[in-house]
């Protein structure tokens, strides 16, 4: 998600710009034009009274006479469960933690129709829902906590400025093992083997080890390449000897160290969307386009899915696919992905399943006259699709976890009325994100967190997530583009909103987390500190890697949160140097790919822009990496 900056930002540099924004003009949705329409009237519960929030600030009053409850009356929340935080008495309203009205971020207009007032339900009627858990991080008022841009307004701020440098945003992380990617490694980090074996100690519940010497020094910088348009470079991924990234048309290996060019190959077209996940023999899949522009197809497809060898540094196969309901025409895609040995693509036009070693085809989605469709699929431990059923206008999307040789379900677990677009956090555990009936009012696509049983289809439970104080962010049609969460040891890891802290300028925020069971918000957190931001890349064993965003005059951290105590170490410190510092932040959270692994982070774009018209001498890097002794 975009957030704020921390501090005024200077109009003579060139600002981010929004996530991956294509060549190609949007495909109009599946199942008709037009603008999106309304929800249909009815299907949720009466409103509720907000919590009061135990964690947040409190304000300032005469001490009372201890109590053994809040205050009673309407919605006093129930006693705490055992070995939980005691709840304080609850704030009045317009203390930190009660909900706000909406207030403007710093730089973020406000649209109307704004939701996250108090009482507001998040619930349709006759669904399991966890009750409302005391909620952290309330922004407050001229904090700059701010509304979240979606990702179109974000593309049509991008076009209409043009003098605005892209650095893409997304930043990668697993959210599909709690056991730090068992059957795969992760473009998250984590590439699945052991440790390089720094001189530092280990940690609990995790392979990270804590270098001896956690002041880091730039390991290298890839210059960003010279584009006259916007470019897509989505994509970058470790094994345990290169750092990957693409590039124009290209795919480049770097040595992990050093950033000397290991070994490059060429694309016949631009790079459209990849998968997030590696293989144990480090391979992944990607879609590209046929070919580049030309007079005659200004536009190509994105239609070509493919696997990249990481290790050997090669295309080992490419192909499109026709539709299933017949034709000639090859199917667009919109997203890929990696479970096992399965590649699974899919798009609003079809989908396709494939062997991941040699491109054999395994499976099409059946298509029926009720125009159902895969709206496209999660891969990781397990492989999950999104179905799409209905009309544009009254759509039903249902969540299946598939048999990813044959496509066959294995479960099925019908989402709400009023979700236009569901999102996959994660295969294993099965945790979907969905904005019920377009009540986060944010762009974020999250209000809601459904837990389910894989197995089953049952749903666990329902957690709502109010938009206004929790950071987690997913794509507004994509179904495995979300970021600044992790799940693991059965839990959800979301970071807060970012909101006022004890300092005079700046602000923080926490990181919180949700039982997968019962849907109850865990007494512990893990605190930013002053004038910093925490958001969870990935897990590691049972513990979380996060990036620590600083001030203005300070480098970023990468730490190691432990996801029982939530006690953080730090793995990482980068440079306080002016220059370093500048490089760093245009890869800020949400407006990146960010990669850590043994004792290594590396940063880089998702699209590029053109040079800037205001400061065209300024370097600007695809990719800064960083690295410990």
């Amino acid at each position: 998600m975009t957030q704020p900056p921390q501090q005024p930002p200077n109009p003579d540099e060139p600002s981010n710009t929004p996530p991956g924004a294509p060549n190609t003009p949007p495909a109009p949705p599946a199942g008709g034009f037009g603008a999106p329409q309304d929800p249909p009237p009815g299907g949720f519960g009466q409103p509720t009274p907000p919590p009061a929030d135990p964690f947040g600030k409190q304000p300032q009053q005469p001490p009372a006479a201890p109590q053994d409850a809040p205050a009673g009356g309407y919605g006093t929340p129930p006693p705490p469960a055992p070995g939980s935080y005691p709840t304080p008495p609850a704030p009045q309203p317009n203390g930190y933690g009660y909900p706000q009205a909406p207030q403007a971020g710093y730089g973020y207009p406000q649209g109307p129709g704004q939701h996250g007032q108090p009482g507001m339900p998040q619930q349709a009627y006759g669904y399991p829902t966890q009750p409302m858990q005391p909620q952290y991080g309330a922004p407050q008022p001229g904090a700059g906590g701010g509304k979240k841009f979606s990702t179109q307004m974000q593309i049509i701020v991008a076009a209409a400025v043009a003098v605005v440098l892209i650095i893409g945003a997304g930043v990668i992380y697993s959210a599909t093992s709690g056991d730090g990617g068992k059957d795969e490694a992760s473009s998250s980090g984590s590439t699945g083997g052991e440790g390089k074996g720094g001189e530092g100690s280990g940690l609990a519940g995790g392979s990270e080890k804590v270098p001896a010497n956690t002041k880091s020094k730039v390991a290298f910088q890839v210059p960003q390449p010279v584009v006259k348009d916007i470019v897509q470079v989505e994509g970058s991924w470790l094994t345990d000897k290169a750092y990957v990234k693409t590039g124009i048309d290209e795919i480049n290996g770097y040595d992990r160290d050093k950033g000397s060019k290991l070994w490059s190959f060429p694309l016949p077209g631009e790079v459209c969307t990849t998968s997030r996940h590696v293989s144990k023999d480090y391979k992944t899949a990607i879609v590209f386009k046929e070919t580049k522009p030309t007079k005659e197809k200004k536009y190509p497809a994105c239609n070509q899915v493919g696997v990249i060898d990481l290790a050997a540094g090669k295309l080992l196969w490419s192909k499109s696919v026709t539709s299933a309901t017949g034709g000639d025409r090859p199917v667009t895609f919109d997203e890929v992905t990696l479970s096992g040995t399965t590649v699974a693509a899919g798009g609003t036009s079809g989908g396709a399943a494939f062997k991941l070693d040699s491109g054999a085809e395994l499976w099409k989605p059946k298509t029926g006259a009720d125009g159902c469709y895969d709206r496209g699929y999660a891969g990781g431990e397990a492989l999950a699709v999104v179905r799409k059923c209905g009309t544009y206008d009254s759509p039903q999307l249902t969540v299946q976890a598939l048999n990813p040789t044959t496509g066959a379900p294995l479960s099925s677990y019908q989402m709400p009325a009023g979700v236009e677009y569901a999102h996959i956090v994660s295969t294993k555990p099965l945790v979907v994100a969905a904005d019920v009936g377009d009540t986060a009012g944010d762009g974020s696509g999250i209000s809601d967190f459904f837990s389910l049983d894989a197995a089953t289809g049952k749903l666990k439970v329902r957690i709502p997530a109010d938009a206004e104080k929790y950071a987690g962010d997913c794509d507004s049609t994509e179904v495995e583009k979300c970021q600044n969460m992790a799940v693991g040891n059965n839990r959800l890891y979301l970071p807060t909103e970012r909101h006022d802290g004890t300092s005079e300028y700046g602000d923080t925020n926490e990181v919180v987390a949700f039982d997968l069971d019962t849907g109850k918000l865990l007494g512990g957190r893990a605190d930013a500190g002053d004038r910093h931001i925490l958001t969870p890349l990935r897990m590691d064993g049972t513990s979380v890697i996060a990036y620590k965003e600083a001030p203005y005059d300070k480098g970023g951290q990468v730490v190691s949160i432990d996801g029982e105590t939530f006690k953080q170490t730090t793995l990482m410190e980068n440079p306080d140097d002016e220059a370093v510092r500048k490089a760093e932040k245009r890869f800020s959270i949400g407006s990146a790919e960010l990669l850590y692994s043994d004792g290594q982070f590396y940063m880089s774009a998702r699209s590029v822009h053109k040079p800037s018209t205001v400061t065209p001498d300024e370097k600007v890097y695809l990719v800064v990496a960083y690295g410990t002794d």
